[in-house]
């Protein structure tokens, strides 16, 4: 008896090594990640947990939310401008009602749950004073052992104790239990049957076992294997020759499971190792985009196209190690804050650039207006190519006044030289037709004048259209003015050869 007594025990320790497998890093493993959510999924996420059936048993996850939610709060209120009003007091509101009401019925529930082991507690050691009596009592065989199968039935009926108290109760029902087979002159035949039985159980056990290592899904199987080990222990042992190997079969089934559980593992660790570098090279896209060099607005709209990218590809990367992923994601979110903190910041700037110039514009716009009548030809067109020239130098103006100033502006130009070129036309001396009766050569002096004031003409004309090319719409006007230059320039040449001619006449006489 002393010697079933020692193996007993040693299957014992062998079920509490295979049962205590840590769990740690299934849980870092099956923890959400919940950096990428804003404050409206984080109140919604958590309130499908608080809701759902087993909301009590996922405790740390609620915390988990609750940690993000305020982190991701208190980033977001540094955001918002001093003296500003709080945009986000309704969502932190809600978020504290929903996490108070979790955290009483936690508390309810946990309380409820400790007086239920406090309970089993007490109809444990009352089991174990029945055992103890049942042991010490023994007399009638027959009758002994139908008493110790009802308390093996209402110790297993009676449920979990708390945690503090769970060895010292279940070894010393273990004690009791294995002193009735070592003291109880058990009959032979009882004793049998109950090995067989016990025989039967184990073997269910170890094909259950067999067929959990077949499912693909290893954490599930993990966590069945657990309750197969916890009601292994319910049972007692079975006969010594056979007794090692059940044991072993039942060990060997577990062992494969182990050994996929942790094989499952040790991928997931080499895919968020992956991850982490994925993302790693990201944030150093995203950083170098946050401090490259901008100074239009097309240059900052590709690069937030391409920041939108990037934050495109980081949401289709799973998860990095549960040490780095919080990390990685900080980094990731300081270089996008990062980038709009200063496009938000130019674009201030630019909207004050853009009231300067529309102020600019419609005081050039004001003056041309005034000039568009004056006669004073060489005086006004002086003017007006030094306010074109003020023009191009000024820079962009809001959209919407934009054309509106152009359109003014333009007509203003248009007009003024329009007049001026009627009025040179009406005054330009016609030619005498050659032959004709009375004509008399022109004086060189004044084709000479004739010549230097054509010369303006083109020089006017080709500042027009460098004035002009400024919009698209001006295409029109822009073959206008080369028109006139090309005709200027034909005139130009006749000149010319009028003034070589009144050279040569002049001096033949």
């Amino acid at each position: 008896m002393e010697e079933n007594k020692i193996e007993l025990q040693n299957e014992q320790v062998e079920q509490v090594e295979q049962v205590e497998q840590p769990l740690q890093e299934e849980a870092q493993a099956a923890a959400q990640n919940l950096s990428d959510k804003n404050l409206a999924e984080l109140s919604d996420f958590f309130q499908e947990l608080r809701t759902s059936a087993d909301a009590m048993m996922r405790s740390k996850e609620a915390e988990a939310v609750k940690s993000a939610f305020y982190k991701l709060l208190l980033k977001m209120r540094e955001a918002v401008p001093e003296g500003a009003e709080n945009p986000f007091e309704a969502v932190e509101e809600n978020f504290k009602a929903m996490y108070a009401d979790y955290k009483k019925e936690r508390a309810d529930f946990n309380r409820k749950q400790e007086q239920e082991r406090e309970a089993n507690l007490e109809k444990k050691l009352a089991i174990i004073e029945d055992l103890k009596a049942l042991v010490e009592g023994q007399e009638d065989v027959s009758a002994s052992f139908p008493a110790l199968r009802e308390i093996q039935n209402r110790w297993r009926e009676a449920g979990p104790v708390p945690v503090t108290r769970f060895r010292d109760v279940n070894d010393t029902y273990q004690f009791y239990v294995e002193k009735f087979y070592d003291m109880v002159k058990i009959n032979r035949d009882l004793r049998d049957l109950d090995f067989r039985k016990n025989l039967e159980a184990k073997e269910a056990f170890c094909a259950a076992a067999e067929k959990l290592a077949e499912n693909e899904n290893v954490v599930a199987a993990f966590h069945e294997l657990q309750k197969l080990h916890e009601q292994w222990k319910e049972f007692g042992p079975v006969a010594k020759e056979v007794r090692e190997d059940i044991w072993n079969r039942f060990k060997a089934a577990t062992a494969v499971i182990n050994k996929k559980y942790q094989a499952h593992f040790e991928g997931v660790k080499e895919e968020q190792a992956k991850n982490l570098e994925a993302k790693t090279a990201l944030c150093e896209e995203a950083e170098a985009i946050a401090a490259a060099e901008v100074t239009s607005s097309a240059q900052w709209n590709k690069l937030s196209a391409q920041i939108a990218e990037i934050q495109e590809k980081w949401r289709g990367i799973g998860f990095a190690t549960k040490k780095e992923n919080q990390k990685i994601y900080d980094r990731f979110r300081a270089a996008c804050d990062t980038f709009f903190a200063r496009k938000r910041e130019y674009y201030n700037e630019f909207k004050g650039s853009l009231k300067q110039n529309l102020d600019a514009k419609q005081a050039l716009v004001d003056k041309a207006e005034e000039l568009k009548t004056s006669t004073d030809w060489k005086s006004a067109t002086d003017q007006f190519i030094a306010l074109q020239k003020q023009w191009k130098e000024i820079g962009a103006v809001p959209r919407k006044k934009s054309d509106e100033l152009w359109q003014r502006f333009r007509a203003a130009c248009d007009e003024f030289f329009a007049a001026r070129e009627a009025a040179r036309e009406a005054a330009r001396p016609k030619a005498p037709a050659r032959g004709e009766r009375g004509a008399r050569p022109v004086r060189k002096d004044s084709l000479t004048d004739k010549f230097k004031a054509l010369q303006q003409e083109i020089a006017t004309y080709e500042n027009n259209i460098g004035f002009f090319s400024l919009s698209s719409k001006g295409s029109p006007l822009i073959a206008q003015m080369q028109e006139k230059i090309d005709k200027a320039k034909a005139e130009l040449r006749k000149l010319e050869e009028q003034i070589r001619k009144s050279e040569a006449e002049g001096g033949e006489q």
